[in-house]
């Protein structure tokens, strides 16, 4: 195991070299000059030719990306050029990196704690009423866009409901259940991390459900599921020992990518709430082409998702002990 670990890591560097040659590229040669953009359209042809040569922008493409490589290994990724003018965008990245970790954690414990218990009772109930209602929930749970469910859910929770009932002479006010974040971060313990992370966890919720069920119905039908129910034992420890733990490993996959998405952000929620997030970050770096930010968010949810791979592989040989093995 150790050996396949090391050799998953020492493709880590090619792979990244790939993908920031790649980012690099679209971002020198795609539409829309930072320079252009940062000076504006009607910016004196002389000014934007020194601010090139001020930024290297007229050197070769080669030895901008070796500068580029050779910076972004003592840390430095540059500067932002047009949004956060001239903040260091390893600073920055560091400022907004927290809260998204802290936001997607919390989507990822909501969406496992919620989907797999879900699945686990609907695979169990497979065909009954129970898996019907479960199926339909998650189904009108991920079925409307964030970008429908960002006000409507905001409305419901987050704002004072005036209910009048006539026929008794009642007036009486509700909430809010949910407060806002408003455009400052409390935390993680803060409730105010709820609204937004539950919006982010029903995908999450969604496709656990959905794999733990299809899950633990395969499983239930397998050889050694029969053997172990002849044997005598109890129906809890038949699901509990032998069937979830296998249904579990298609969920690691599942589980290993999304940690791995745990710093790419959430545009429409971060920007919904005013989440100071690396979506909110790379949401305004895309609008005003700050294109070495992008290049460093690349390479850093690059990085994230083969960590999250190897990370996967790991917990393979942990569930299941013939994987292991074979690797």
């Amino acid at each position: 195991m150790a050996t396949y670990i090391l050799r998953r890591l020492l493709w880590l560097p090619i792979l990244l070299f790939f993908v920031s040659v790649i980012t690099f590229a679209l971002g020198l040669y795609g539409p829309g000059d930072p320079v252009q953009v940062l000076l504006g359209l009607r910016a004196n042809p002389e000014t934007v030719e020194r601010l090139r040569r001020e930024y290297g922008f007229d050197q070769p493409f080669y030895i901008q990306y070796i500068n580029y490589v050779l910076n972004a290994l003592q840390g430095n990724f540059g500067y932002s050029l047009v949004k956060y003018r001239d903040q260091p965008v390893g600073a920055l990245i560091a400022q907004a990196l927290p809260v998204t970790i802290q936001l997607n954690l919390v989507a990822i414990l909501m969406g496992v704690g919620i989907g797999v218990p879900l699945g686990l009772l609907a695979g169990l109930k497979r065909d009954t009423w129970i898996d019907l209602v479960i199926r339909a929930l998650v189904i009108a749970g991920i079925s409307p866009p964030i970008i429908f469910l960002n006000p409507v859910l905001t409305f419901i929770f987050s704002r004072r409901h005036e209910i009048v009932l006539t026929a008794l002479n009642l007036k009486f006010t509700i909430g809010p259940l949910l407060p806002m974040v408003q455009g400052y971060w409390e935390g993680i313990f803060s409730a105010k991390i709820i609204l937004p992370a539950f919006i982010e966890s029903l995908g999450i919720i969604a496709v656990m459900t959905r794999q733990m069920r299809a899950g633990i119905i395969e499983v239930l039908s397998a050889d050694y599921i029969r053997t172990a129910r002849a044997k005598g034992l109890r129906e809890r420890v038949v699901i509990l020992r032998h069937a979830m733990r296998n249904a579990l490993i298609p969920i690691a996959t599942i589980l290993g990518l999304m940690l791995g998405g745990l710093v790419a952000g959430s545009f429409l929620v971060e920007n919904w709430f005013g989440i100071p997030g690396i979506g909110q970050l790379a949401f305004d770096a895309l609008l005003s082409r700050d294109y070495y930010i992008t290049m460093a968010l690349v390479l850093l949810i690059a990085v994230a998702y083969v960590l999250s791979n190897l990370l996967v592989d790991v917990l393979y040989g942990v569930l299941d002990p013939r994987i292991r093995k074979s690797v």
